[in-house]
């Protein structure tokens, strides 16, 4: 079986990772990775490059990524990769296409997909996301897929809800967790020697995107964050950069603004590559931001996760998740409540609901024997 996975973000490829090394060492199937958006951009890091360290062959390389986040600039990026990938499948006549998430690339992808009547096999469908642009990129998406891999039952019932069979609905965990359930994390002083930097008393990954459905809110939300973790004193602070969204180079500006400010208590990366992210997840003791992470890997270790806004709002939350305004006063009581003697209480007992470290042996089972078509019928609901 030709199975064509594309992946055009650092954090989307850390997710399909365990599934990638399956399909490329499973004689059962043909792994054709597709690489784009910022893996191959000189702005985000040529991430392009871990892939190929970590053994995998390029397949296909798919420039897509314009000098601007614009919604203007992102539209064109949209209709370049749309263009590109047709000529993809054209050449590489996949089986079946694996696409994970809800960002603008798969979307684009995802269309080319359905006029070459390529079924398409999607991961992490039924989530929300209300605050973002990525909320109708992700059902939208879903409903041109023929295979659908949810992480929980909620959302196995939202697709199902959109028509989709439920005989094509599988719930199979979160796929991201499988590679933190076998991982050898760094300790803090191989994580100071790689990343070049001084751990303190108390240490937070802040990860902030923009909330692309609010009008100019980049700017204001984050200097919020900023104000207030700048009266942590005791904190050291990691920044792990935006993606290519809109008004992400605002917020890329500010952290880099910041670090400049207090360079002995704060740092920040364009890609830390995986291993170095999870290993630092693993030591911090709070995760600060909007991003998905927060809700997804940060529960297995534990760590409290501040959730800022309403970027993450409609997904599901584990007890591990404070949510706040973005504004300087809220983030800092969701801090003081995370450090509390009752929260802490809260995380050594509750269990991660959202996986098992499986979620590649389920996928791969259902990919073997299933019979591969564009046809479906709509589910309707009595």
């Amino acid at each position: 079986m030709k199975v064509a996975v594309v992946t055009a973000s650092r954090a989307e490829y850390g997710l399909l990772l365990p599934l990638l090394h399956r399909l490329k060492n499973d004689p059962f199937f043909t792994l054709q990775l597709i690489v784009t958006g910022m893996h191959l951009s000189h702005e985000f890091g040529l991430t392009y490059k871990e892939i190929e360290k970590d053994g995998f062959t390029i397949q296909k390389k798919i420039e897509m990524v314009l000098s601007s986040d614009t919604p203007t600039g992102i539209a064109k990026s949209m209709g370049l990769a749309t263009i590109s990938a047709s000529e993809c499948f054209e050449e590489l006549k996949p089986d079946i296409l694996i696409l994970l998430g809800d960002r603008y690339e798969i979307l684009s992808f995802a269309s080319a997909a359905v006029v070459a009547r390529i079924p398409i096999a999607h991961i992490h469908g039924g989530e929300l996301t209300e605050g973002l642009i990525d909320d109708p990129f992700r059902h939208a998406i879903t409903k041109m897929s023929y295979l659908h891999f949810c992480a929980m039952e909620t959302y196995k019932k939202r697709i199902i809800q959109m028509g989709e069979e439920p005989n094509r609905v599988h719930v199979v965990g979160a796929l991201g967790l499988d590679t933190i359930y076998s991982m050898d994390f760094l300790n803090q002083n191989e994580l100071e020697e790689k990343l070049g930097i001084r751990f303190k008393s108390q240490n937070a990954i802040v990860t902030f995107h923009p909330v692309t459905l609010e009008d100019q809110s980049a700017e204001k939300q984050f200097s919020e964050l900023l104000k207030a973790i700048e009266t942590l004193d005791d904190t050291f602070i990691v920044f792990t950069k935006p993606n290519s969204d809109t008004d992400g180079r605002i917020i890329i500006d500010m952290i880099d603004r910041f670090v400049g400010r207090f360079p002995e208590r704060s740092a920040g990366f364009t890609s830390l590559g995986q291993k170095n992210y999870l290993s630092l997840m693993n030591f911090v003791d709070l995760v600060i931001g909007n991003s998905s992470s927060g809700l997804l890997e940060a529960p297995y270790f534990r760590k409290p996760t501040i959730n800022i806004g309403d970027r993450q709002t409609g997904r599901f939350k584990p007890e591990s998740v404070i949510d706040c305004l973005p504004e300087c006063e809220s983030i800092l009581s969701a801090i003081k409540k995370s450090k509390s003697p009752e929260f802490k209480a809260v995380l050594k007992s509750f269990k991660n609901p959202l996986g098992d470290g499986k979620a590649t042996d389920r996928i791969i089972s259902h990919l073997k024997v299933t019979s591969l078509q564009t046809k479906k019928k709509f589910f309707d609901l009595t």
